[in-house]
């Protein structure tokens, strides 16, 4: 008895020994590299496959995508972390205030009041910078990934907040 399936890029049907069931082999019309399945038993039930969720998966794809460009840029930074002593000598970068910002931010709703503190007078020491930035933030589309969580209303109660202490 042989094994009869069709091939899964030229559809023609192809017939190999029960030996070859379960390992690889190439179609001999167009010698594409395919899977020859094995025989089913008698007492095996028939295998059921259900479609695919294709909105999960886009969620899950755009997900991937997210982190993958996050951890490039974490990846590619040049810059030292600031140890926050830093403020009257100089502006901050740009990408350090708004990860203050965001932290800032996360922090307050989250609860966590003394690491909000501190971020907070890292942000002083930059009010002016904060400010423009926090600006742009609230003036977005969008927020920021890592505050999508939170509701836009109180989002921005918490940066009108923030800017009101700066």
């Amino acid at each position: 008895m042989s094994i009869s399936f069709n091939c899964e890029k030229c559809k023609k049907r192809v017939k190999a020994p029960d030996e070859a069931g379960g390992k690889y082999g190439n179609c001999p019309a167009c010698g594409h590299r395919l899977f020859i399945p094995s025989v089913r038993a008698e007492n095996e039930p028939e295998l059921v496959l259900q479609p695919i969720d294709e909105t999960a998966e886009t969620k899950i794809s755009a997900a991937m995508r997210e982190t993958y460009s996050l951890t490039m840029n974490i990846l590619h930074e040049t810059d030292l972390p600031d140890d926050g002593k830093t403020g009257a000598d100089g502006p901050a970068p740009t990408r350090d205030i708004i990860r203050w910002i965001i932290l800032y931010l996360r922090q307050v709703a989250d609860g966590d009041l003394d690491g909000a503190q501190k971020s907070e007078d890292k942000l002083t020491l930059h009010a002016k910078q904060a400010k423009e930035v926090l600006r742009k933030m609230a003036a977005a589309e969008r927020p920021e990934p890592e505050l999508s969580d939170i509701a836009p209303n109180v989002l921005l109660a918490l940066m009108k907040n923030l800017d009101s202490k700066l």
